[in-house]
């Protein structure tokens, strides 16, 4: 199983509760290195998750495979990796400070 495989298959859990993504309608771009690139679709108390690129995400975020590993296991708060560089977002901040609890 390829390492974006594996983190899709922990990430869909996540965003089974649609609760968590009312109101939220946009793609997230997720660029992990050499492991791979894979997008998430809210939309509006659905998500969809494809590996490979998006046309026209609204933010992109880059970081390394075992960092989002971190990241989603609770081990790397979202907010210290990016202060400490372990995180890169393009595009609109005010959904990468949604991605926390749409994650958590």
């Amino acid at each position: 199983m390829s390492a974006v495989n594996e983190i899709m298959s922990v990430l869909q859990p996540k965003l089974a509760d649609p609760s968590k993504m009312k109101g939220t309608t946009a793609i997230f771009q997720f660029e992990l290195g050499d492991a791979g690139a894979f997008y998430v679709n809210f939309n509006d108390g659905a998500a969809t998750v494809s590996e490979g690129k998006a046309d026209s995400p609204n933010i992109t975020i880059s970081m390394s495979a075992d960092d989002f590993k971190s990241m989603l296991s609770g081990a790397l708060n979202p907010m210290m990796a990016f202060m400490s560089g372990k995180i890169k977002i393009a595009g609109d901040m005010g959904l990468a400070m949604k991605l926390q609890s749409l994650l958590g």
